[in-house]
């Protein structure tokens, strides 16, 4: 290897040690005082060296060996072997009992020291056992669950209920109930959390066992263990179903060791003073230099110390590491040797003197040590530095982390190191994810906050949308001051974190560099191939959760990767003018179709890969030139395995002994990141059947890893066998010029996927923190309220509610400083940022895809669903510190997303119905809000008028109710009594309930309302359709909802049965909404275009209206009965039902009526009233309950005081104008003129004479040819979805108007 001193090269083999007498004779060799005051400065320097060792006998390379022999040698008790020892039981290597001492389903590490929990309470114990002394072992927590950690004796029997501490002389801490078992329980300790270490200690000398957490004593536990004959102590957990932990039993150095107790595992402590000492030698090696001119040895500091390639410092070397290169392969000695030292020096320099003594000394090592000794080395040097970056303390400085994050930055600065860690370590053998993680305190005392934010403050009320805000007090002058030292608090911890974090951007730019010196594959294209690996475990394992990465680490790995990434992709565009910025940036659509990503047979837009092939193969060959041939469209049929994996029979034929005992299984490696240990693979254990272990099918193409592979050659730079490959068949509409280095594109397109897998979900999740301050803040506010309130003479509950207070205050201390903690590692500005420009990706992406016409079916679901997340999240959860609209391009961003959402909702080329679901709710979403609203109306007009024509489409045979809602929230505003904020009836009733129901400020749109209008007015045949798929769909709802209520009811009333399902309420309540906002869409169609029904010009007008009267009338008559079903229900209250009242359903009915009887021309108002009127079901009595009166008032007198015990719209006068009050009064003088002057003029009519269907109307039409009669409102209706007679089943041909006594009809054609 080349050391970057001397610019000149070593072999390996030029510097083998022999005692030959020609070696004083080598070229180069100092004169012999020289040398012998070099080698005494260097092997003299250790503290602890023998007499001998340390003798003035000239030093030459003849004699070295002989005194470093002697330098080497430790004290006869240090020797002694690591065997028995008095106390303990068992092999002196201790691990987990994997052969027998377990019970239940466990996955353990390749190590057997990582568990997972993988059954209800699985259990095990170690293979060594204690019963004199005092005896320690560590446990890392990986996950908080329920466990149970402790010991117990071989004769404890446990089972999936019962683990350890459950049962006679076993014992257990468990920091998840915060308890200490045995057999019995009781409180002790305090909560742990995940990426604490318990400690686990057990004195049989004094009979006692106790427990520390981080190091702090809890304090004992259990005393008078019984001991004796027999007895014996095993270390023991019991856990439940994902919970994971790592033990250390004293193979690593203990983290919290305790003074007077003895690891179950000796340390390897003879090595260890050997490696100390030589050690020793290797630092005075890096401090002296030797000057053969002047004849001297001059002190150097290691940063500046270069290997020159003088022979005597090779040879010194060469010497030092023939001894300590096999002890650098141990666990132990790298971590309490090499680890210490590495990390000394990156604690006292700077960063760069750091970077430059870790850089000489991974040179030293390539140089002297075998590439296996080296690479052992590095592995457990590497996990070494993740277990304490993982399982160190928040500090408020992030000191511990901050240097863990430096020396693992400088080794990744070493190529030939990186490189290997790369290809074999880093994502095989553990995670690299992991450090870019910054884990959240769940002790703020601990991690320091309340030194960093002495100070805390806590918003008065909740600023997310969906929910009205309350109004805030002005604030005071203490607020203030509060609020301001608050954020001057947590501008001292972001600016910590932000440290932090541009470390993990540093190794991130590592792994993605692709300018390696020294030729080979280059790191970001090994980084690619294990990213890709990644992403399809994390994609195809979604139903096994060990597999998975934990979402909190991916947010974080998210947001460092796009800075990294960023920073490349600018970096490019500065050498290259033709690409593009980053903040232009997309995926080409031509990534998508030509095969050179591996999608991991994730859903495309358009289908399955293997379909879209096959249908699309002509538009491949003629858009992009892309020909499949068709052998490989065959074989993308087959659900075969590859080649070089065994056959699932073969699979299936292993012995199964094997695997009970720990045995390769053909399963994806699981636990990855729940074991701290990070093994390479895990053994299953079962103490179930047999047959568990059998794999239920062979294992699927998705589950099997299929990266795409190319040759160094090609991977070494961006070639042109690179671009070509990627950005094949590049459709027409695409610049030739490449965007940036085809690496960063396969990059980007990762990280849109990570946000997908579970980035989004994640950042839901973390809002919780902030909805917990807000409901704390409401109960400290009420309780205060209640302080204020309470009579002074009432010391018991003045006592009880300061009390409450205090807790309130304490908790809301804890949870303001902990979600300060959330703001500035997950919804910084930065991050904001971040989520915006993948917001942006994603939308360039999806419209330059949809240049490509039938192509874009080949783009995969999770661009448009991290289009639409990604909007949400920017939306709901940065608020309200950081706003949506004070991105830059927030209104552009806004109405291109608007363009996407209105167009692709409804687009045939979308096949899935999830996206299409999600596409539909987003876009109902998207117009509640007056911004993103009028982003809508932003859209050129076309895609404008395209969007209402799809939203007007006939309801049957497609998800019409979330179509109903949109066209809802355009006329919501606009209708009659329609513009409250919450339900009025929950503020009359219930007013702490009154913000349950999410509901928006009204924000109408008379735009898209005129396009509504025009669009039913266009065409003959769209209004019918659209009204009658409206009609019968309310039909539907409605009587779905009575059914229901009725069911409800019967439930109430019966005494064996006091519950109602929650399900049957839900879906109750969501009939009911749906009947209200048809009802609505009904009421924005008359208001809009009132011709459709009143103008019986138009052959459809007469029988719409008559549909419409009478499902009017059969509404109204079953909400407003006295004392009838509906009334039962409301009063009832039920949990689920608090929508269902009155007020929604009965103003949405009365704006139709008064917009058909009295805001219309005359004409117009007499058909409308006719009809309504000549419908059976129709009752004056129900138009009068609207005003709260019993009965219709006497002709000529005026209208009585409503009672106040009834319903009545004018009791809503801060919802409903005086003006609606008066058209509705004016609708019922209007009616009950109207009706009884047709009592008076109507003849009686026999019943021959009647509609032998409906029996409401006199016979008017004739079918032909059979010749049955009806009236013509059934058969017309009847006539829209069957063309059979009622009676005879003959199909239709003409229907005739009939009279009776008359001579002459004219037909009709059948519709």
């Amino acid at each position: 290897m080349a050391s970057k001193g001397a610019g000149m090269s070593f072999s390996r083999k030029s510097y083998r040690l022999t005692s030959d007498a020609e070696k004083s004779r080598v070229t180069g060799i100092v004169q012999e005082k020289l040398l012998n005051d070099y080698l005494n400065r260097i092997f003299s320097s250790s503290e602890h060296a023998p007499p001998a060792a340390t003798s003035r006998k000239p030093l030459n390379f003849q004699n070295l060996p002989e005194h470093l022999d002697q330098l080497l040698q430790v004290d006869n008790e240090e020797e002694e072997s690591q065997g028995q020892v008095e106390g303990r039981l068992g092999p002196s290597t201790v691990v987990l009992d994997h052969t027998g001492g377990f019970e239940g389903l466990l996955l353990v590490d390749d190590d057997l020291l990582g568990v997972i929990g993988h059954s209800n309470f699985g259990t095990i114990r170690s293979t060594t056992c204690v019963y004199k002394g005092k005896w320690l072992y560590e446990v890392l927590i990986s996950s908080q669950g329920l466990m149970q950690i402790g010991w117990c004796t071989i004769s404890c029997r446990f089972n999936q209920e019962e683990g350890v501490g459950d049962t006679h002389n076993s014992y257990a801490y468990d920091g998840n109930r915060v308890r200490k078992w045995n057999v019995t329980t009781t409180n002790y300790g305090k909560a742990w959390a995940a990426g604490d270490i318990v400690s686990c200690l057990i004195d049989l000398d004094d009979g006692t066992l106790s427990f520390c957490l981080n190091g702090v004593s809890l304090g004992t536990a259990f005393e008078n263990l019984s001991r004796g004959l027999g007895m014996a102590y095993f270390p023991a957990i019991s856990l439940s179903f994902k919970e994971s932990v790592a033990f250390n039993f004293g193979s690593r150095p203990l983290r919290y060791p305790v003074a007077g107790y003895r690891p179950l595992q000796d340390p390897p402590s003879a090595d260890l003073v050997r490696a100390q000492r030589l050690l020793g030698c290797f630092r005075a090696v890096l401090s002296v230099e030797l000057d053969p001119v002047e004849g001297r040895l001059l002190d150097k500091e290691s940063s500046k110390w270069r290997l020159r390639g003088q022979p005597t410092v090779l040879l010194t070397l060469a010497h030092i590491f023939h001894h300590f290169a096999p002890l650098l392969r141990k666990v132990y000695l790298v971590e309490a040797v090499l680890m210490s030292f590495l990390l000394g020096i990156v604690e006292k320099g700077t960063p760069t003197q750091a970077q430059s003594v870790v850089h000489q000394v991974l040179d030293l090592l390539w140089l002297f040590m075998e590439d296996y000794e080296v690479q052992d080395c590095l592995k457990q040097l590497m996990m070494s530095l993740l277990r304490l970056y993982r399982f160190s303390p928040i500090v408020p400085d992030l000191g511990l982390q901050i240097h863990y994050l430096r020396l693992t930055i400088a080794i990744l600065r070493h190529e030939k190191s990186r490189k290997f860690l790369l290809s074999n370590v880093l994502f095989d053998v553990l995670r690299s994810v992991v450090f870019f993680y910054i884990k959240s305190p769940l002790r703020v005392e601990e991690a320091g906050l309340q030194e960093l934010i002495p100070t805390t403050w806590w918003p008065h009320c909740s600023s997310r949308e969906g929910k009205e805000s309350t109004e805030m007090k002005e604030e005071t002058a203490e607020e203030r001051l509060r609020r301001r030292a608050y954020e001057r608090g947590c501008q001292r911890l972001r600016k910590r974190i932000e440290v932090v974090e541009e470390l993990q951007v540093q190794i991130l730019k590592l792994l993605l560099d692709n300018k390696d010196d020294n030729g080979g594959e280059a790191s970001r294209y090994i980084f690619l191939t294990k990213f890709r690996k990644f992403l399809q475990e994390n994609a195809s394992g979604r139903g096994n959760m060990p597999m998975l990465c934990p979402p909190e680490y991916m947010v974080c790995f998210l947001h460092r990767l796009i800075s990294a990434l960023r920073y490349y992709w600018d970096e490019y565009k500065a050498s290259n003018p033709h690409a593009s910025f980053s903040e232009e940036a997309y995926i080409p659509p031509q990534v998508f179709y030509n095969g050179k990503v591996d999608y991991f047979d994730l859903q495309r837009l358009g289908g399955l890969l293997s379909h879209l092939r096959k249908t699309l193969k002509d538009d491949l060959a003629s858009k992009a030139n892309i020909v499949i041939d068709p052998l490989e469209l065959q074989s993308t049929a087959m659900d075969d395995l590859d080649e070089d994996e065994e056959p699932a029979p073969a699979m299936a034929q292993r012995p199964m002994q094997a695997l009970a005992v720990g045995g390769p299984l053909p399963l994806p490696r699981p636990g990855w990141l729940s074991s701290p240990t990070l093994g390479r693979a895990n053994r299953f254990l079962s103490t179930a059947a047999v047959s568990l272990m059998t794999p239920r099918r062979p294992l699927s193409t998705s589950e099997k890893v299929k990266v795409r592979t190319l040759s160094v050659e090609q991977r070494t730079l961006e070639g042109s066998h690179w671009n070509e490959g990627l950005l094949l068949g590049r459709p027409p509409e695409e610049p030739e010029q490449p965007l940036t280095e085809n690496s960063l594109l396969e990059v980007l397109d990762g990280a849109v996927m990570m946000y997908n897998l579970s980035v989004h979900q994640q950042l839901g999740k973390m809002v919780g923190v902030s909805d917990d301050v807000n409901e704390y803040a409401m109960a400290l506010r009420d309780t205060e309220d209640k302080l204020r309130r309470c009579p002074k003479r009432r010391k018991d509950i003045l006592a009880e509610l300061t009390k409450s207070q205090k807790v309130f205050s304490e908790k809301l201390d804890h949870l303001s400083r902990r979600l300060a903690w959330v703001h500035a590692t997950v919804y910084s500005q930065e991050k904001m940022l971040d989520i915006y420009w993948l917001l942006r990706v994603c939308l360039r992406t999806i419209e330059h895809g949809d240049r490509t016409g039938s192509l874009f079916a080949f783009m995969p679901e999770f661009y448009l669903s991290v289009a639409i997340n990604s909007y949400s999240a920017l939306k709901n959860y940065f608020g309200p510190v950081h706003s949506m609209e004070e991105l830059p391009g927030y209104e552009e961003t806004l109405t291109r997303l608007a363009a996407i959402l209105a167009k692709h909702f409804a687009d045939a080329r979308i096949v899935g119905t999830d996206i299409r679901d999600s596409l539909m709710q987003a876009l109902a979403s998207y117009v509640c809000y007056p911004h993103s609203l009028r982003a809508v109306e932003r859209i050129p007009e076309e895609q404008r008028i395209a969007m209402v024509r799809n939203l007007l489409a006939p309801y049957e045979q497609r998800p019409w109710a979330q179509t109903n809602w949109i066209l809802v929230r355009l006329w919501r505003g606009c209708g009659f009594g329609y513009r409250y904020t919450r339900l009025p009836h929950l503020l009359k009733t219930k007013l702490e309930d009154a913000n349950l129901p999410s509901l928006q400020k009204p924000c109408p749109s008379t735009l898209l309302q005129q396009h509504m209008a025009d669009l039913l007015q266009q065409g003959p045949d769209v209004a019918p359709s659209f009204l009658n798929s409206v009609l019968n769909q309310l039909n539907w709802a409605f009587s779905e909802f009575i059914g229901m209520i009725q069911e409800i009811q019967q439930a109430a009333e019966r005494l064996e049965r006091n519950f109602v399902d929650s399900r049957q309420l839900k879906v109750c309540a969501t009939c009911f909404d749906l009947s209200v906002s048809l009802l609505r869409v009904l009421e924005m169609t008359i208001t809009l275009v009132p011709e459709i029904f009143l103008d019986w010009t138009r052959p459809t007008s007469e029988m719409l209206l008559r549909r419409l009267a009478q499902l009017l009338n059969q509404v109204l008559n079953r909400v407003t009965a006295e004392r009838n079903l509906f009334d039962r229900v409301v009063t009832l209250r039920l949990p689920g039902l608090e929508s269902v009242d009155h007020y929604p359903i009965l103003v949405a009915v009365t704006g139709i009526l008064v917009q058909l009887l009295v805001r219309g021309p005359a004409s117009e108002r007499e058909q409308a009233t006719s009809v309504l009127l000549a419908d059976p079901c129709f009752q004056l009595r129900s138009i009068c309950y609207l005003l709260g009166q019993p009965e219709p008032p006497a002709p000529g007198t005026a209208l009585p005081a409503p009672d106040r015990k009834r319903f009545s719209l004018q009791s809503y006068a801060d919802y409903i104008s005086a003006d609606e009050l008066a058209q509705v009064e004016q609708m019922l003088a209007h009616l009950t003129s109207a009706s009884a002057q047709a009592a008076a003029a109507s003849l009686p009519t026999s019943e021959e004479d009647l509609c032998p269907i409906c029996y409401a109307h006199p016979i008017s039409a004739v079918f032909q040819p059979c010749g049955h009669k009806s009236c013509k409102a059934c058969i017309n209706q009847h006539l829209m979805n069957n063309k059979d007679c009622f009676f005879c089943k003959t199909t239709i041909v003409s229907v005739e108007d009939w009279e009776k006594g008359a001579n002459t009809s004219t037909t009709s054609s059948a519709a």
